[in-house]
């Protein structure tokens, strides 16, 4: 695991751990990859969020399997989970539980094998989709969701736009395209 200094924003830290070899082999740098990512959607989406942790796991499609399955009750491996630690409202800024402790603002796990399965049907750099499910993911440590229409569009709107801050086309284009 890595958590050091450069994968911090503000008094935000990022927690990284990765546990499958894909990751390495496939991204040059993928601690970087995902700290900035991860950084730029706190940043963009919680200005104000003081002290805080957000834990990253880079696993295979297996350890997400299992996570899927543990704690959602579907039994496949799936791109990106998300297990927030508090119980924010989009919008709003999390605080700690009790003073002095620091914020958790909770975990996100990628499966290695079906984000790189992913970015290749869908035709994109490995690395551009990773970046969009850390942001999906942060975003939804902060409450944002995608339950109804309303709520999946302002989520997706904030996707894009803190995506395109990083240089990471518009996910959602072909689908809006495709709904004209």
């Amino acid at each position: 695991m890595t958590s050091d200094p450069d994968h911090s924003t503000g008094t935000a830290t990022i927690a990284i751990a990765i546990e499958a070899d894909g990751w390495g082999g496939a991204l040059t740098t993928p601690e970087a990859l995902v700290a900035r990512a991860a950084r730029a959607a706190l940043t963009a989406a919680c200005p104000e969020l003081g002290a805080a942790t957000v834990s990253l796991l880079l696993a295979d499609d297996r350890t997400v399997q299992d996570l899927n399955r543990e704690w959602r009750g579907k039994d496949m491996p799936t791109n990106v989970l998300s297990f927030p630690a508090t119980d924010t409202s989009a919008g709003e800024t999390p605080v700690a539980e009790f003073a002095g402790v620091p914020l958790e603002l909770g975990d996100i796990a990628l499966g290695f094998e079906t984000c790189a399965r992913e970015a290749a049907a869908q035709g994109k750099p490995l690395a551009h989709h990773v970046e969009h499910l850390v942001v999906h993911g942060v975003l939804h440590l902060l409450g944002y969701d995608h339950v109804d229409e309303a709520d999946a569009e302002r989520m997706e709107g904030l996707e894009t736009r803190i995506l395109g801050g990083l240089g990471v086309p518009d996910p959602y284009v072909e689908e809006r395209l495709g709904d004209g």
